[in-house]
């Protein structure tokens, strides 16, 4: 870890976002790459950006439009540097000066997916953080990212729901932050698209509908 320049937190540590420490199964340690002092976790305001990997033109336009204003407003942006909205909402975060964290599922240095290696790189150069509860060289499994994704809504106040299908992962982090007490918000969208079902959904089942910051 000290080659590699990984930070790790125990729940013990002055650090460790507290938020964390108040959900159901806190995560026993984490991992981190970037410099800790970044992010203020005791006083920053966090909101997380999620939705589909096979983002569509309105959802590049909304998740920039959200992402953008939400870091001119003070926020940090959280999500888990997947492709699609998670990564274009990191990226634009920090293209408006802002901070970000990203939340891994795998270890905090294998970078995932791999064209995000200038995402990377950006966000542990000092536009925010990469952490993880996984060792150093664990691998991407797919039962890692439901894990992932309680600690991604556990560190934020509230989850937008940008866009993703009924089956997609953007619903398992809603359902997480609705577990543990969180805010879920979502964008309405055109009911013949599929990548719609995830917000729609949510909004039928008492989600906050937005349409601005």
């Amino acid at each position: 870890m000290h080659r590699k320049e990984i930070r790790f937190l125990t729940r013990e540590d002055v650090e460790f976002p507290p938020q964390l420490l108040q959900i159901p199964g806190p995560p026993l340690c984490l991992y981190v790459k970037g410099d800790v002092k970044t992010i203020n976790f005791k006083e920053d305001n966090f909101i997380s950006v999620v939705g589909t990997r096979q983002i569509t033109g309105y959802g590049k336009q909304l998740t920039r439009k959200f992402a953008f204003e939400l870091t001119k407003a003070g926020c940090v942006i959280v999500s888990g540097m997947a492709t699609g909205v998670d990564g274009l909402a990191h990226e634009t975060c920090i293209d408006a000066g802002g901070k970000t964290v990203a939340f891994l599922g795998c270890g905090v240095d294998i970078v995932y997916p791999p064209q995000h290696v200038n995402l990377y790189k950006k966000i542990i150069s000092g536009n925010g953080l990469i952490i993880s509860e996984f060792p150093p060289g664990m691998r991407v499994e797919k039962g890692l990212f439901v894990s992932r994704n309680r600690i991604i809504s556990g560190t934020s106040k509230g989850v937008l729901v940008i866009e993703g299908t009924n089956d997609s992962g953007a619903l398992i982090t809603a359902k997480c932050a609705l577990d543990q007490g969180k805010e879920v918000f979502a964008v309405p969208a055109a009911i013949t698209s599929r990548y719609s079902e995830a917000p729609n959904k949510l909004i039928k089942d008492g989600a906050k509908v937005v349409t601005s910051v």
